[in-house]
């Protein structure tokens, strides 16, 4: 389903001051980045927001600009990708937790993109950079299921104005090339949330590969089952027994290399496993926020990826990972960033809807 789509799946630290250590200036390089990963944004296409009258199409600006520029015919944000196909074998243990036809035991197919953050398409891969897993699944009835994930527990910003701010206040410096020490290091002492946030991302140093990466959903959902009881979920994707990082692949793009390579080794696993909330004390609101390592957790499936291709018109280049695309049983909490990721993808789709489209940067070479 390409993003023009209609959401419903048919056609159409601790708190306070961070001390500014090389992984905080890492960070702070990727940070502009990261902040869309697998979101792409927060603030509606045409609904205003705040004093500043923020729009989807002034936040796409603003990251385009701080960013150097758009690349034509690309995502404005995960504009380096790779296709992936598979599908999602379902154990029938989510059954418990939501009447979601994906929950029911079987077998879906599935479509994906593997991505790093960022409008350069052609940006050497960094493992410090986000990364990001969409999905798209397509389930009995003509429903689908789409979530866009990125390889870190929590999101740096509570609101759309703290991710418009940070990205000001990230921006690189035309000098230089990488952001200002000290506009970072203000901006984190003056944004305890952000703080926390980056504490808890910098506790775990990157997985080496793309196989050896969990990734998560950041926001809060509402899954609701057959009795019609609701709980506040999130989710992530744990790797079940992937191939050993041997380090093989090397140069710009090194990442995507060897999940070529692995993948042609064997289909890549990853365990679905749902976390449930305490409602009324674990935050739905705010994706800083991680919650209590001894909540409840069901693994409900497998993701099993089979097939790699470069990205094309036959695969899922004109995908909209929206994550607002959801099948009857789940639901977006009230995390405001949620409808306005939603927004922010069309924006970046309307415009290279327009745009002269070519096959993805990264190639995967025939074996």
């Amino acid at each position: 389903m390409a993003e023009r789509s209609s959401r419903n799946g048919t056609t159409g630290p601790s708190i306070g001051p961070v001390p500014l250590d090389r992984r905080t200036l890492l960070g702070g390089a990727a940070v502009a980045a990261l902040g869309a990963a697998g979101i792409g944004g927060f603030l509606y296409a045409e609904d205003r927001i705040g004093p500043w009258r923020l729009t989807a199409r002034g936040m796409v600006d603003r990251l385009q600009d701080t960013a150097g520029g758009a690349f034509p015919g690309y995502r404005r944000n995960h504009a380096k990708g790779v296709a992936v196909a598979g599908y999602f074998d379902s154990n029938g243990n989510g059954a418990e937790l939501s009447k979601a036809s994906v929950f029911r035991t079987g077998r879906y197919r599935l479509a994906g993109r593997f991505s790093l953050a960022g409008p350069n398409p052609h940006v050497p891969d960094a493992p410090t950079t986000a990364r990001g897993l969409g999905l798209q699944l397509f389930l009995p009835d003509g429903e689908q299921w789409r979530t866009a994930m990125i390889n870190v527990p929590v999101f740096l910003d509570a609101t759309a104005q703290d991710f418009y701010d940070r990205t000001l206040a990230f921006a690189p410096d035309p000098a230089t090339g990488k952001p200002d020490p000290a506009a970072v290091q203000d901006y984190i002492a003056s944004h305890p949330k952000t703080a926390a946030a980056l504490a808890v991302i910098q506790q775990d140093a990157p997985a080496p590969t793309f196989a050896t990466s969990t990734f998560f959903s950041l926001n809060a959902f509402r899954f609701t089952n057959s009795d019609g009881h609701t709980v506040p979920v999130r989710w992530r994707l744990e790797p079940e027994d992937p191939p050993p990082a041997t380090g093989s692949a090397t140069g710009d793009n090194a990442l995507f290399d060897g999940l070529v390579t692995d993948m042609r080794a064997m289909p890549l696993r990853w365990r679905l496993v749902v976390v449930v909330g305490e409602p009324g004390v674990d935050p739905t609101d705010d994706a800083t926020r991680i919650w209590p390592s001894d909540r409840r957790t069901v693994h409900v499936g497998t993701v099993v990826l089979d097939r790699i291709d470069t990205e094309s018109a036959d695969d899922v280049r004109d995908v909209n990972f929206d994550p607002l695309v959801l099948p009857n049983g789940i639901e977006p909490f009230d995390d405001p960033l949620l409808p306005a990721r939603s927004a922010v993808y069309a924006e970046s789709f309307r415009r290279r809807a327009g745009e002269t489209k070519s096959a993805g940067a990264f190639v995967v070479k025939e074996s």
